[in-house]
C-alpha cells in the first residue's frame, strides 16, 4: 500500500503544495535529506572561524580561488576609488560657480591627506587607495574587516589626526571573561557584558533592541604563538559627544539578525579544494611518468660504486645537474630525471601504466570552474581570464560579471570610503580649512556638504568602436547624459574633460595648422581645419 493511499484511508489530511515536493519526508531522493538551520549565530558564528581559516588558504594555495578574489579587487576597487565632491547645492543655496570651487578645494584637501601613507593609515604601510584595496581583499577572504579610526598628532606635512587601521576579523571576538574559551571555539562565540548586560556576538556587542553599541578588539591572534596575555579592548561604535563612527564594520549580510560576515569563498569552499586536490594529482601523475629512473637490483657490494650526496645513485643525464632531492634516509628513493638508484639486495620497485592526462581532465575542469563562477556571480571567461568564445558570448560575461561589481563597490563605498570622507570632512570643518557653515548645526545641511561620488574603474570594452558608437546614440536620443557616458567608459568627469579640451583647442588655433579638436557638434566639424 503506498503512503499516499494509507493517509487518505487514515482519513488525515491529504498531502499538499511543498509537501509533495521540496519539503516531502516519503519521497525516496528525499528522505535522507534532513536540513536543520538555526539562528545566524548557530548557522554563521559558530562556524566561522573555521570559514575564516580555509577560505584564507584557499586564497593562498588554490589558484582558481585567487582569481576569483583578486579579480574583484581589480574591478571593484582597481587603483582606488577617487573622490569626486557632489553636494546639494540647492538645499546649501550656491551658485554652480561657488559649489564647483568648494568641490575643487575639498578634493585638494582630501587628496592632501590620502595620497601618502604615512597621513592616512595608522601602520604608515598603504595610502588610502592601499587601504581600499587591503579592506576589500580581506572582507572578501575572512568575511568582514574593521576599520578603526585612530587620532594622532598634526605634523608640518599633515593637519589632520585622523587615522586608519584595519583590523582583521579574527582579532574581534568575545573576550574570556565575558564567558567564552580562550581559543575559538564553535560553541563559545557569545557571551554577555557584565556591566551593562549586553550580548556580545563573536565580538559584536549589541543592546537590548539588537543595534551594535560596541566591537571588542583583541591585541593578539587566536592562533598566534606569543607570550603576550591576550586582552580585550571595547570600542564603542558611535562617539557619545560628535556622533561620529569610532569603527567601521565593512560585510556582506546575508540574513536578518547577522552580525558577522562569511568568507566570499564559503559556498564553493569543497569543490575548491577538491579541485585543487585533483589538479595536483594529475601533474603529480604526469611528472612522475615524465621522468626516466631506472632502478637496478643486484647481490654485489655496492660500496664502491660512486653515488651522490643523498645517496640515490649515479646520475645520468646533462652533466652538473642534480634532481631535486630531500630525503636522506636509506629507506626512501627518489626519482628524477635520468636518475639511476641502486637497490638493496632483494628489493624491486613495479609501476602501473596509468593514462596521463586522464581523458577529459579538461572538460572536468572547465566544467567545476563554470559552477564554482556561477556560485561567485564571475562568468567562466572571466574567472579563468579565457575569452575564446564569441564576441557576443564574451561581452555577455564581461556585463554579467559588471553588474556583481557594481553592487559590491556600492556597498563597499557605503561601508568605508564614504564614512571615512565624512569623518575626514568633519575634522577639516573643525579645523578651519574647509568653510561649510551649518555644517555642525543641523544634519539636513551636513549630509548636503558631504554628498560625493566615487569613480573606479569602469567595464571593459571588447570593441570600443561600437561602443563608442553606441554611446554616442544614447546621448543622442537624450538617454544618457555625456557625464554618465564619460563615466561609463573612461570613469573621468566630463566637466573637467571640456575644459580640458576648450584649452587644448585654443593652443591648437594659437599654433596655427593645428587640426581643431571640437569639444561638441557634428561628425562633419570634428577634426576641421579652423577657419581664418
Amino acid at each position: 500500500m503506498s503512503n499516499r493511499r494509507y493517509v487518505r484511508r487514515m482519513g488525515t489530511p491529504q498531502v499538499k503544495g511543498y509537501s509533495e515536493a521540496g519539503a516531502s519526508i516519503i519521497r525516496r531522493a528525499l528522505k535522507g535529506f534532513n536540513a536543520v538551520s538555526g539562528s545566524p549565530v548557530e548557522d554563521i558564528d559558530w562556524n566561522n572561524y573555521t570559514l575564516r581559516q580555509r577560505g584564507r588558504m584557499l586564497y593562498m594555495a588554490s589558484p582558481v580561488a585567487t582569481s576569483a578574489i583578486n579579480t574583484n579587487r581589480t574591478k571593484v576597487v582597481g587603483t582606488g576609488l577617487t573622490l569626486k565632491s557632489s553636494i546639494n547645492r540647492d538645499v546649501l543655496g550656491l551658485s554652480q560657480e561657488a559649489a564647483k570651487a568648494w568641490q575643487r578645494l575639498t578634493e585638494a584637501e582630501f587628496t592632501l591627506w590620502a595620497q601618502k601613507k604615512e597621513n592616512c593609515d595608522a601602520t604608515g604601510v598603504n595610502n588610502f587607495e592601499g587601504l581600499q584595496q587591503l579592506a576589500l581583499k580581506s572582507w572578501l577572504m575572512s568575511g568582514d574587516v574593521f576599520p578603526l579610526f585612530k587620532r594622532y598628532d598634526p605634523t608640518p606635512t599633515n593637519p589632520y589626526s585622523l587615522r586608519i587601521h584595519l583590523i582583521e576579523a579574527d582579532r574581534v571576538s568575545t573576550p574570556t571573561e565575558y564567558g567564552t574559551a580562550v581559543t575559538p571555539s564553535p560553541r563559545f562565540t557569545d557571551g554577555k557584558n557584565p556591566d551593562n548586560g549586553n550580548i556580545v556576538h563573536d565580538g559584536v556587542e549589541v543592546d537590548q533592541n539588537g543595534k551594535i553599541v560596541a566591537y571588542h578588539i583583541r591585541n593578539t591572534y587566536p592562533n598566534q604563538l606569543v607570550v603576550e596575555t591576550p586582552r580585550w579592548t571595547r570600542v564603542e561604535a558611535y562617539g557619545i559627544k560628535t556622533g561620529l563612527p569610532n569603527i567601521l564594520h565593512v560585510m556582506d549580510s546575508e540574513r536578518p539578525d547577522q552580525y558577522r560576515g562569511v568568507t566570499y569563498l564559503a559556498p564553493v569552499i569543497e569543490p575548491l579544494l577538491q579541485l585543487r586536490r585533483y589538479t595536483e594529482s594529475e601533474l603529480m601523475a604526469a611528472l612522475v611518468q615524465s621522468f626516466f629512473t631506472a632502478w637496478i637490483t643486484t647481490k654485489t657490494d655496492t660500496t664502491d660504486i660512486p653515488i651522490n650526496e643523498t645517496g640515490s645513485g649515479d646520475v645520468v643525464g646533462i652533466p652538473g645537474e642534480q634532481p631535486d632531492e630531500v630525503s636522506h634516509s636509506e629507506n626512501e628513493h627518489e626519482m628524477g630525471p635520468g636518475t639511476v638508484a641502486h637497490l638493496e639486495d632483494g628489493e624491486d620497485i613495479k609501476f602501473g601504466n596509468p593514462n596521463i592526462p586522464t581523458t577529459g581532465f579538461e572538460s572536468f575542469v572547465k566544467t567545476i570552474c563554470r559552477i564554482i563562477g556561477a556560485a561567485l556571480e564571475l562568468p567562466y571567461d572571466v574567472l579563468i581570464k579565457e575569452f575564446n568564445s564569441s564576441y557576443s558570448a564574451a561581452r555577455a560575461a564581461l556585463m554579467d560579471a559588471w553588474e556583481a561589481f557594481k553592487m559590491r563597490r556600492k556597498w563597499f563605498v557605503d561601508d568605508f570610503c564614504q564614512p571615512v570622507y565624512e569623518v575626514w570632512l568633519a575634522e577639516a570643518v573643525a579645523r578651519g580649512r574647509i568653510k561649510a557653515p551649518g555644517f555642525f548645526d543641523d544634519p539636513r545641511i551636513r549630509a548636503a556638504w558631504c554628498g560625493a561620488r566615487w569613480i573606479g574603474p569602469v567595464q571593459g570594452q571588447i570593441d570600443p568602436s561600437k561602443e563608442v558608437k553606441a554611446a554616442i546614440m544614447n546621448v543622442d536620443r537624450g538617454f544618457k547624459t555625456h557625464e554618465h557616458v564619460t563615466r561609463e567608459l573612461g570613469g573621468g568627469d566630463w566637466e573637467a574633460n571640456v575644459e580640458q579640451l576648450k584649452l587644448e583647442n585654443e593652443k591648437l588655433l594659437d599654433a596655427g595648422g593645428g587640426k581643431y579638436m571640437a569639444v561638441l557638434g557634428d561628425e562633419n566639424t570634428k577634426g576641421s581645419e579652423p577657419n581664418a
